[in-house]
């Protein structure tokens, strides 16, 4: 699925969430501090509580020192706009970056912003969300060979069997496996 359906707006929070297979809460609720830019690395509270690493590749080790634009606190990914300063609306003091007066990235917000942009893109003409994002990327680590243990690493699944919702590779991989593990085969290795 994501292969570049970025936009200046988005683009860095899809391709984090596509290279971390993390939950969009956690990568929306990420402060600069939280990240490891040495180690591309960053310091989420996992969906039961517990603090966890996930870990990006390349692409977003390019495009984070832009984002953050010289920053060193505060939330990673802003609203487009200023936060409003009081009133039902208003975010909490430490959502607003007190240099910009924008404030966290809301999910409603960035779902929005994701499905808009990828909508040219979906056969569907509808976007894609947030959440197709982990989903796309275990997938493809999955085809890509990578075992249920890995794939349990990578997205921090409590259990292993939560990932079939994610993991479907049908029959050309059963079949594939089977032809590798078959009796013909374990004789051509010898």
């Amino acid at each position: 699925m994501l292969k570049d359906c970025s936009t200046p707006a988005n683009g860095n929070m899809g391709r984090l969430l596509y290279e971390t297979a993390a939950r969009a809460e956690e990568i929306l609720s990420l402060d600069v501090q939280d990240l490891d830019l040495e180690f591309r690395r960053a310091r989420v509270r996992s969906k039961g509580g517990a603090i966890e690493y996930v870990h990006w590749a390349t692409a977003t080790a390019r495009l984070l020192p832009r984002l953050l634009s010289g920053r060193t606190a505060w939330p990673v990914f802003l609203a487009d706009r200023r936060a409003p300063a009081s009133g039902r609306r208003a975010p909490a003091a430490a959502d607003i970056c007190p240099t910009t007066g924008r404030g966290r990235l809301s999910y409603p917000r960035a779902e929005y912003m994701f499905k808009t942009a990828s909508a040219a893109l979906d056969p569907h003409g509808d976007g894609w969300t947030l959440h197709q994002l982990r989903h796309s990327a275990l997938t493809h680590l999955a085809a890509a060979g990578r075992t249920a243990p890995e794939l349990q690493a990578k997205s921090r699944h409590q259990h292993l069997a939560s990932l079939g919702r994610y993991v479907r590779l049908g029959e050309e991989a059963s079949a594939r496996i089977t032809a590798e593990h078959g009796p013909a085969a374990r004789r051509r290795k010898r």
